[in-house]
């Protein structure tokens, strides 16, 4: 029997509308002794149809014309000794964005995986081979098992990790309470579980600097900040994703930490702070860019 397996990207473009973007497509900024860029692989908005969980005065509240900014982004951490991708986009502007920066697919030390949804690795192959081809690939074990585990239906997800097999590296994330070991120097995982059984998040730490990438913690910024309960149709564990959405803001408003996520609206990096209800996120002034 064939199966149809629509991936998280699939799903994203097929629910999305053009939309004005930032004319560029990478933005750098400083975080102590690291640079970090995000690397814009373009997006749309999503619908209504995506969200679960949000009342009838709630949408109305925020979602006034039934629509939201849905982008997708890859994140470049540059330390003094390496250069760190997180996550790998679409492929659709990597290349572009990385040549932009000085940098070309052999430069690229370590790619760190959020999670394997097709718009996060998209940009790993070319032509069923390694992109990165000096990079050490570094996956959560419970995204590893469960891509590993759905046979047909994770065909690409297991073309990959077959490509990538002699570099890559399985691993057990901390949590907001016993953060653990880091994985590379100035970068800790932590376990953001629900997205998908695996999803993590990425603690990225230098001098003063404190920055967390969140991977798909968030879709929907308008109403996920105000009202993180609200979930996207394609969590796989909705409870979960409630958990962690909630944990992590929480963490991040405690320790005054930098925020990033892959579908949050370019710049893609802002605080965050309690509100009234829910939370508040406010974009990184572009004042701040390094050139």
């Amino acid at each position: 029997m064939k199966y149809l397996f629509l991936t998280l990207a699939t799903l994203i473009l097929s629910a999305t509308t053009a939309m004005a973007q930032d004319p560029r497509t990478t933005v750098t900024f400083q975080a102590g002794d690291f640079t970090v860029s995000t690397l814009s692989e373009g997006g749309g908005q999503g619908n209504l149809n995506q969200l679960k969980g949000a009342t009838p005065e709630q949408l109305k509240k925020y979602l006034p014309d039934g629509t939201f900014p849905l982008e997708t982004q890859v994140f470049l951490v540059r330390t003094p000794n390496s250069n760190i991708m997180i996550d790998a986009g679409h492929g659709r502007n990597l290349f572009k964005n990385l040549q932009t920066l000085g940098l070309d697919e052999s430069k690229i030390n370590v790619i760190l995986l959020t999670h394997m949804h097709g718009d996060h690795i998209g940009g790993l192959l070319r032509e069923g081979v390694p992109a990165f081809p000096n990079a050490e690939l570094y996956l959560a074990k419970k995204e590893y098992d469960y891509w590993m585990n759905l046979g047909e239906r994770g065909a690409s997800q297991q073309k990959v990790l077959e490509a990538y097999k002699a570099k890559l590296h399985i691993f057990e994330p901390g949590t907001v309470d016993n953060l653990g070991k880091e994985l590379v120097a100035g970068i800790t995982p932590i376990a953001a579980y629900g997205h998908t059984p695996g999803h993590t998040a990425f603690y990225v730490r230098s001098a003063d600097a404190k920055w967390l990438i969140w991977g798909d913690l968030t879709h929907a910024m308008p109403i996920q900040m105000p009202c993180p309960e609200v979930v996207l149709s394609f969590d796989v564990n909705p409870d979960n994703a409630i958990k962690a959405r909630k944990a992590l803001l929480e963490f991040i408003v405690k320790n005054g930490i930098t925020a990033g996520g892959m579908h949050v609206q370019f710049p893609s990096v802002g605080t965050i702070k309690k509100a009234d209800e829910g939370y508040a996120y406010t974009p990184k002034c572009l004042c701040d860019e390094v050139y």
